[in-house]
Parts: C-alpha cells; structure tokens; sequence
C-alpha cells in the first residue's frame, strides 16, 4: 500500500488514441520553455504548457506542433513500426564508432620542449641541457606502431605530440614511413596530424608534410601581446615565429592543412574580439575556443582557479556572438566546438570527438603512447600521471601485449561507469545524446570516476553551450540560423 501511494491512478492520465510517446527526455531552456530529445538526439523546443499537454494530454495540441513531433519521432501512432525502425536505424549510426574501436592514435614523440607556457598541461623538459632520454626512441616506436595496427578501425588517424613534437622529427618520419607501408598492405586509410608549436618548422619538414598529406596543428592565443605572455619563449619572439610559420604552411601545403586552437587564461577573458581578430589577419577559418583543463601545470600553479566556468561561458558566448558577425560580413570562420555540438544536434552523425562520447571515448576513441613507451586512456591521462595519478595508465608496449593494455581492469570498469544513461543526474537530461562522460576529469576534479554532476565543470560548460546553440538555432535571424547549420558535418 505504501508503494502503491508513490503513484497517481491511471485514471489521472487519460488515453488518447491518437498518439504514444516514444521515449524522450525534457530539460529547462529557459523561464518559458524546455527541449526536449528523443534517444537519436532529434529535438524540438516547446512551452511548458505544451509539455504538460503533451505528457497528461489534459490538452490538445495543434496540428502544427503535432505534425513536427511525429516528425522528430518524440511521438507516434502507436501502430506503425516506421518510427521505431527510423529511430534504431540512426540510433546505431550515431554508435557506429564503436566497432571500430580505437581510431586515433597520439604518439608523444619527446617532451622536450622549447616554450614555457604557463598553462601547459604536461610535464615538459627545457632545452638549456642534453634532455634526449625524453625522446622516443625508434625501437619503442616500432613497438607503438605494432599496437596501433592492432586497431580493428579501417581509417586511423596518428597525432603527434609533445612537448614539442617536431624536436625529435626523425621519430615522425620513421612512424610515417612504416605506417605507409603497413596501411598499404592490410588495406588501411592513414591520416596524419602534427600537433606543434611550429618554431622548429623549416623547409625539409614542410616537404615530408606535403607528400604524405600530414595536417598541422598549432596554437595561436591571439595578438602578439597576449600570445606571448601565455606562451613565453626565450627571445620573446612566440608570436613572431608562429604566425610566419602558420604563412608557410599556408602557401607550402595549403590553407586546409593548417588549423589554430586558442587556451583562455584569466587574461584572455577580455580580449575577444582582439583574439578572433587575430585568426582573421592571418587567414584562418576555424578556431577552437578551449577553457583551461584542471591537469598538469594549470593546476600545480594555479591558473585554474583564476576564473570559473561562468566567466568562460561568457567569453564563449561574447566569442560565438563576434564570429557570428564576422560570417555575416563575409569572412567564413567556424567555431569548432559549437561544430561538432551542432552536427550532433541536427544530424544523425556522431564525429568521434573524445571528450563527447558516451561510453566515455578515453581509449574507445582514443588512446595515447608516451615518449618511453606507457599508453595511457587518454591525452589528459596522461598528463594526470605526470603529477602522480596513474590510475587510468593501461601498460607499456615495451612489457604488455595489446591485449593486457585494452583489457586493463580500471579501464574496463571506469568504461561501464561512464555510460551517461546509466548515470545518475546523466539519464533524464535532454542533453544526454550530445553529450559524453569523462571519467578522467571527473576522478581528477572529484576523485571518482563518475562524479556529481551539480558539482562538475565539465557539465556546466556543455550544458552552458547546449543550451545557447539550441537558443540561437531557435530564436536568432535567418541569416544566424544558415550559418550555424552550415557548421553541422553533413
């Protein structure tokens, strides 16, 4: 009887023949209205009066609104199985990823590194003496390749990293040349991708790119000034070397070879305009808006706590307003995080992106090899074992198998934690299927794989971008409208 209490007689909720609620999930937009998503991530935005309408049919509904839920698949007819085979068909596109397994592979060539940079996640090595035992070596390197093309994943991506990765250039093109020969043979597609700070780039390196079609990453704070306070070097000449660098590989390679990130230190916060300006004077079209992450010397030296996620949110959301503008004014420059979000929202693809992946994409997606040959769950992994935590470090490939290292027991089990339908405060938010569970920053931030979800950063700031995406797809002029959804990945 008392359980029998908990609940309202079905004579409180009347049937209406005339549609049945798939399953959906609805959370807050606003003051006046919520999203709601279906298990495919399809959503449509409705008062909350419609809601209790559509829940309790206390109400009818009018015939436009109800024609774009049956559209979005939110309800149906209770007869047909159309719906229900539509919605697995792309609910298994959106998992497809999955049975490929890991598909990019990050090699930390050396963590020598010739930069400073305040905010560096990782445990760098300087330069003012011999450091070469942080480089890796060819035979380890022989040994990552061998794990990598264990990889059941038919196209795989190597991202090389550092430190500064092209210090120790000789490993880059050892990896390049047998993955080549290798990917040829077993009937691969290789992608290559060099993450650098781009200061040790000359013209032999340049070459060896454009022949084997190898993608540059790099990093440009913005306008001299605040680039090379966030990023000291010595000769103070960071920004001058970069943006010379980024001219080369522009006309050498191609601009679409060449990508830019931005890091947003306390002093960032007031420079927008100035930082996206920059990224327009030097030709790039797309930047990645990137907060702080609570690793390596961010934390150690305190830049985390010099502002919260509410500060960077609106950063972030003053950023997107700026490019926004810049788009209608004719220069096409993307924001690639609100991309991946948005090819989420509004198609039925799913990109792979690591930190947006449920089950958590730490080793599914991506896995990275260490100088000396430890492979970690992730790039954050790793830089959490530099400061003594190395609880997701999955093995050596100098001392385990593949096998051992993918069967790893914390690994596996911080695996079946992190499917967000399962998690508590995870399972009835509309935003479950953009977003991704991370048991690496969570048991960094929290000390549990898990975590409180009120209590987590890195759920304010997607549900923070969730919902402001969502907004202006809603409410923002048509011009606003076009060039958001010509940021989705058809």
């Amino acid at each position: 009887m008392a359980l029998m209490k908990r609940f309202k007689s079905s004579d409180n909720f009347p049937v209406n023949s005339e549609y049945k609620l798939l399953p959906i999930r609805f959370t807050e937009l606003d003051n006046e209205r919520v999203v709601i998503t279906n298990m495919v991530g399809e959503h449509i935005v409705v008062s909350q009066d419609s809601l209790n309408s559509l829940i309790t049919r206390s109400k009818p509904l009018d015939d436009s609104l109800l024609a774009e839920l049956y559209s979005k698949h939110i309800i149906y007819d209770g007869v047909s199985q159309l719906p229900l085979k539509l919605s697995g068909l792309k609910y298994r596109t959106k998992i497809a990823r999955l049975k490929n397994f890991t598909a990019l592979h990050m090699v930390v060539t050396t963590l020598r590194c010739d930069y400073t940079c305040h905010y560096c996640q990782v445990s760098r090595q300087n330069l003012s003496s011999d450091n070469s035992q942080f480089d890796m070596t060819v035979e380890t390197a022989d040994k990552v390749l061998n794990l990598i093309f264990k990889s059941p994943a038919k196209a795989l991506k190597i991202e090389f990293q550092g430190g500064e990765s092209l210090l120790n250039f000789d490993v880059i093109k050892h990896i390049v040349l047998n993955a080549e020969i290798r990917a040829e043979t077993e009937g691969r597609n290789m992608q290559y991708v060099i993450a650098t700070n781009l200061s040790p780039l000359n013209d032999e390196i340049l070459e060896f790119c454009k022949l084997y079609r190898i993608y540059i990453s790099t990093s440009l704070d913005g306008p001299f000034k605040l680039h090379n306070r966030n990023r000291p070097r010595p000769g103070n000449n960071g920004h001058q070397l970069t943006v010379a660098a980024i001219d080369k590989v522009k006309s050498h390679i191609g601009i679409d070879h060449i990508s830019a990130l931005m890091t947003t230190s306390g002093r960032s916060l007031d420079f927008s305009k100035e930082i996206i300006d920059e990224y327009i004077k030097n030709g790039l079209h797309a930047i990645f808006l990137r907060p702080l992450s609570p690793y390596g010397f961010a934390v150690t030296k305190g830049h985390i706590n010099r502002y919260d996620t509410e500060k960077w949110l609106d950063f972030f959301k003053e950023s997107l307003s700026y490019i926004i503008e810049v788009n209608k004014q004719g220069y096409p420059l993307i924001e690639q995080y609100s991309s991946l979000i948005l090819t989420k929202i509004l198609t039925a693809r799913d990109l792979g992106y690591v930190d947006l992946q449920s089950p958590a994409g730490a080793m599914i997606s991506g896995i990275i090899y260490n100088y000396d040959g430890d492979v970690y769950a992730s790039d954050e992994a790793r830089m959490q074992a530099e400061i003594g935590h190395t609880e997701f470090r999955l093995g050596n490939v100098n001392e385990n198998t593949y096998e051992e290292i993918i069967g790893n027991e914390f690994m596996l089990d911080s695996i079946e934690k992190s499917f967000a339908i399962s998690s508590p405060q995870c399972t009835d938010c509309a935003f479950l299927p953009y977003c991704g569970s991370d048991p690496v920053y969570h048991l960094a931030t929290q000390n549990d794989v898990v975590g409180n979800k009120q209590l987590s950063g890195f759920c304010k700031k997607n549900i923070g971008i969730f919902k402001l995406l969502i907004t202006l797809l809603e409410d923002s002029d048509l011009h606003t409208k076009r060039i958001l959804k010509s940021w989705a990945r058809y």
